[in-house]
């Protein structure tokens, strides 16, 4: 085998072992950008839901969030994954009134309550354990 062929064997073995793991950096990086829940910053808070945003079709395993108005104040509520929701055949809609206990904390410029339990009219949803780990993983 002539040395160029086998420089040019490497390379190609090199591409493509720099683009297998190029999703993996990417996920890592969108996973590191994620708010942590903090049980120091736990609190409880009863509102109306004023806007419902859920992901596209297709990305269900997107966060779902409310907009809920709380007094003169709107928070921006992020509840779980679209299909954790959907297999548990829940659904919000504007105007709900709900109760929520969840950690406040900050992303970016935006303050954001990561919801552990929430209740709504008898149903009670419990979305993270005691010290704020996801039950849907």
């Amino acid at each position: 085998m002539s040395h160029s062929c086998e420089t040019s064997r490497k390379s190609i073995f090199l591409a493509i072992a720099i683009l297998c793991t190029l999703p993996l950096g990417a996920q890592k990086t969108q996973g590191a950008n994620r708010p942590k829940y903090d049980v120091n910053t736990e609190t409880k808070m009863k509102g109306t839901v004023e806007d419902v945003n859920l992901p596209p079709r297709g990305s269900e395993k997107e966060i779902a969030h409310l907009l809920v108005k709380t007094g003169t104040d709107t928070v921006d509520v992020y509840l779980c994954p679209k299909s954790f929701l959907d297999d548990m055949g829940v659904s919000f809609n504007k105007g709900d009134e709900i109760a929520l206990t969840g950690s406040r904390v900050k992303q970016g410029e935006a303050d954001l309550i990561l919801v552990r339990e929430l209740v709504k009219g008898t149903d009670t949803l419990v979305l993270r354990d005691a010290k704020g780990n996801p039950v849907w993983n």
